[in-house]
């Protein structure tokens, strides 16, 4: 292929993740191409996104290293400084307190769209080309770069690729790269809600037969719900008024935060596991959901994601910086290897907790909920699980 016209990168996918690993790339010195094929949804302070995140810390640090924590959390990030779990069944709370472990925040909940808006508004100081809209159709690639063939025509080459383009990636669909699926048959159910007691800047989460729980707090004293469902529970709960829904969601939290009331529509979505045969092929690489898409009952989903580009941009800085080729298939495949290896760890753990407790089974039920008091009440254990789920 030609040199001429060549970028370093080429990201398909401008959603939070495809953004963050532009703007990270661009900020390590490459040369970088965002291919989008929508403009993103405009954040609106007044009408806030159903899809929020539970932001762990190492992705605020990342956040802040590419220059757009401060514009973030400016907008719209409530901190939360305790998360308390719980099974309905029986047992203790495990919880987790931010004074504990000397820290003023666990984490924050923040509105997809609102991430989105502000790693947009960062790209074109960076340097990044951004192409919207440019629908993937097709690509070539030889040993030393990839040309990425767009609808109408025109065609993008880069040393890589990045697919960055969702659970229903085009761009690893057309690399040949297979994965594996489950389908929880299950749906979440998200939107907002307004409690009678105040949320404590608590994250709560119940585990219930057909599956957790959440209540995220928000800055304005509402809470964002994510209720996992199997698919007729789903279907049911989204059919009922919001008087009705309000009392559902009061029982199935067990009142802790008294009664209950709607103040957005609802929506839902499919939950599964999936998990991409490999991160890396050729010179295509997959990011966030591309690569694996997780249950969302700890609010991890956008967190591997931003694990992932974070990882690449860390190695493509410790390259750069010895003066070695930072795409050279050695390091590509040491950069896959290892976030793979995490990422499905991930997966399956999270795979794991919601077998357990989404069932009525018997002796699932008598061990599960004394095993998050224990969890708990062992320091160490607690600091640990802590740990892991804010990526410090």
């Amino acid at each position: 292929m030609s040199r001429r016209h060549r970028h370093d990168v080429a990201v398909v996918g401008g959603g939070v993740v495809g953004a963050a690993c532009a703007l990270a790339l661009a900020r390590a010195g490459l040369d970088t191409v965002l291919l989008e094929a929508r403009p993103p949804t405009v954040w609106q302070r007044d009408r806030p996104d159903l899809r929020v995140f539970a932001f762990a810390a190492d992705n605020a640090a990342l956040f802040g290293r590419l220059g757009v924590w401060d514009a973030v959390r400016g907008a719209r990030a409530h901190p939360y400084r305790r998360m308390r779990v719980w099974d309905a069944a029986a047992g203790d709370e495990l919880c987790f307190d931010a004074d504990r472990y000397g820290r003023e925040s666990l984490g924050w909940i923040i509105e997809n769209a609102l991430l989105i808006d502000r790693l947009w508004a960062a790209l074109p100081g960076a340097g990044v080309e951004v192409r919207c809209p440019a629908e993937l159709e097709a690509f070539d690639h030889d040993g030393e770069a990839v040309q990425l063939r767009l609808a109408g025509g025109d065609r993008v080459t880069a040393r890589i690729a990045v697919a960055a383009d969702g659970a229903a990636s085009a761009l690893r669909r057309l690399a040949g790269i297979g994965i594996t699926r489950h389908d929880y048959s299950q749906r979440g159910v998200v939107g907002y809600v307004a409690t009678e007691k105040p949320h404590e800047d608590t994250a709560w989460q119940r585990f219930l037969p057909g599956g957790p729980l959440a209540l995220l707090p928000c800055g304005d004293g509402s809470s964002s719900i994510v209720w996992s469902l199997p698919e007729d529970d789903a279907q049911h709960v989204l059919a009922l008024d919001d008087a009705r829904f309000g009392e559902a969601l009061a029982r199935a939290f067990d009142a802790r935060l008294g009664a209950v009331r709607p103040l957005t529509p609802r929506a839902a979505f499919p939950l599964r596991r999936q998990l991409a045969d490999t991160l890396l092929a050729g010179r295509i690489l997959l990011v966030g959901d591309a690569a694996h898409v997780v249950h969302p009952l700890a609010g991890q989903g956008v967190n591997l994601g931003l694990r992932d580009v974070a990882a690449l941009a860390d190695a493509v800085v410790d390259a750069r910086g010895r003066g070695v080729d930072w795409a050279s298939p050695h390091r590509l495949q040491r950069w896959a290897r290892r976030r793979r290896s995490e990422d499905t760890l991930a997966a399956w753990s999270f795979d794991g907790i919601n077998r357990a407790y989404s069932n009525d089974a018997l002796l699932p039920t008598l061990l599960r909920g004394h095993a998050l008091g224990l969890a708990g009440r062992i320091p160490p254990l607690a600091r640990a699980l802590w740990r892991h789920a804010s990526g410090i």
